[in-house]
């Protein structure tokens, strides 16, 4: 009789086991009144922790825990629920890297909406254990616990600004629609467990090729279902309409933590489930994926040229920027490992890009909110307000201005045009042309808006005081812009390391 008892690897779980340790720990601290600071300190060296962990286990045996014997009796491979290999520990770095920038943006920002620290730091940490389970996950039921316990966390810290009306109406946004999306994704998981009688991707794969033609219109609709329960989770159209709502009433660092971290998680999530799991059904997925890029990055695309406030923008941005890593995976069978690299390198990418953009506007409306309230302005959000920015800071604003030209996709943030080339070739060495030429348009749609943003940069303000002065201020964002500009001033240099790195992983 087979073992019944698990071993556990801990060196394999190890990173999430130390932030899972720390958000219980950061919880007692809060309870015994330990100062703001320290509780701000313990959660960011923590992940900086976790992150030491993720780099030791690179450089060491490939691990694997929570495994089951190939048959009753022990005999054959096993199938396991966590694996630390190497597409795991490459998005346990991206995650965890994006986390503590996240935490260093989070430090002014607690302070000023004087949200309870204890608690914000708790689900945060919480919700970062997700999403390291999430990217090692290799079975259906740890990918969906993974996936919800990265979910639940979100719904409080986006409704951590008390009294704030905004922040409650996108809480409950944000929580009907994930409701939604689990129901339909577990539907999608009994299907597939109905008609293979697996859970463990590797064994549900094996099942798929000998499936008899009959379960297929079963099996369809259940990896469809699959596929609409990450859709709703990576914001990609028709399940993005929660995005723009809750980016703009979430805390700004949540807003950077869904955009980034959440963001690279469900990306990762979605490769393995496809790559590893229903590769046999490709002819299924393959047309889905392709038109939910195409649609994506055009609807984002389309509605961020409308948008006049900076958050607003950014969140359409990121919808369509769903579009793009959704792209390669659109060839099926046909070249998937290039492209599962491919999808890999642009969120990499994009996560220093992104982040680096959130960390300057998180900091300016810092010093926005202090000049509004010493000249009695309003409150801001336009990107009128970014106007002389250059002028009146020039590193920031030069740090902004370069953001945005890596997330256009021009020199000489060559890391943004790196990606897009990337995804581009591995769309057309798929064959999917013509998903190429829509990913064309939208890169030129998506050019513009870039542009005018980073051209207001270097304009003349007109005539607001209370601009004059301002500046990102504090040194926890003032790192986090240098920690985001420096990588990726370091990845328009040599961004083929990326790819690289990635393509031997996958």
């Amino acid at each position: 009789m087979g073992q019944v008892i698990q071993s556990i690897d801990y060196a394999a779980v190890a990173p999430a086991l130390i932030v899972a340790v720390t958000a219980i720990v950061v919880l007692l601290a809060d309870a015994f009144d330990v100062p703001r600071r320290f509780i701000g300190l313990l959660s960011g060296g923590a992940l900086a922790v976790a992150l030491l962990s993720v780099v030791l286990l690179a450089f060491g045996d490939r691990r694997a825990t929570f495994c089951l014997p190939g048959d009753l009796r022990g005999n054959g491979p096993r199938s396991c629920s966590y694996v630390a290999d190497d597409f795991t520990l490459l998005f346990q770095g991206v995650v965890l890297a994006a986390a503590v920038i996240v935490v260093l943006l989070s430090l002014r920002e607690i302070a000023e909406a004087e949200m309870p620290v204890g608690e914000y730091h708790f689900l945060l940490l919480s919700a970062i254990v997700g999403a390291l389970s999430l990217v090692a996950a290799r079975d259906l039921v740890l990918l969906v616990v993974a996936l919800e316990t990265l979910s639940l966390p979100v719904f409080a810290l986006v409704a951590l600004k008390r009294y704030s009306g905004t922040g409650s109406e996108a809480a409950l946004k944000l929580f009907l629609i994930s409701v939604v999306s689990a129901a339909l994704m577990l539907f999608g998981i009994s299907l597939v467990y109905g008609a293979t009688g697996a859970m463990h991707l590797d064994r549900i794969a094996l099942a798929l090729d000998k499936l008899p033609s009959e379960y297929d219109p079963v099996v369809g609709v259940g990896i469809v279902l699959v596929l609409v329960g990450f859709g709703f989770k990576v914001a990609a159209v028709p399940f993005h309409f929660w995005a723009p709502d809750v980016y703009q009433g979430a805390p700004l660092p949540v807003a950077a933590f869904l955009s980034v971290v959440s963001k690279a998680a469900g990306f990762a999530g979605l490769a393995i489930v496809l790559a590893l799991g229903f590769p046999a059904y490709a002819h299924v997925w393959g047309p889905v994926v392709a038109l939910l890029a195409a649609l994506t990055m055009t609807l984002g695309n389309l509605m961020a040229l409308r948008q006049g406030t900076a958050i607003r923008l950014l969140a359409w941005s990121s919808v369509a920027q769903s579009g793009y890593m959704l792209a390669p995976l659109a060839v099926g069978t046909h070249r998937l490992p290039e492209a599962v690299a491919a999808t890999t390198a642009y969120v990499a990418l994009y996560a220093v890009m992104n982040l680096g953009a959130f960390a300057v506007v998180i900091g300016f409306r810092a010093r926005m909110h202090q000049g509004y309230a010493e000249y009695g302005g309003a409150e801001w959000d336009s990107l009128d307000d970014y106007r002389g920015l250059a002028r009146r800071s020039p590193a920031i604003g030069a740090a902004l201005a370069f953001f945005l030209i890596c997330l256009a996709g021009l020199p000489p943030g060559v890391m943004g045009l790196f990606a897009k080339v990337v995804v581009f070739r591995a769309v057309v060495a798929g064959d999917v042309t013509w998903l190429a030429v829509v990913m064309a348009i939208n890169t030129v749609i998506g050019l513009y808006y870039y542009l005018v943003w980073a051209v207001r940069l270097f304009a003349a303000p007109e005539g607001r005081p209370y601009l004059i002065a301002a500046g990102p201020g504090g040194f926890p964002v003032r790192a986090a812009i240098a920690a985001t500009a420096a990588g990726a001033v370091v990845l328009s240099v040599a961004p083929q390391v990326v790819l690289q790195t990635v393509t031997s992983v996958s």
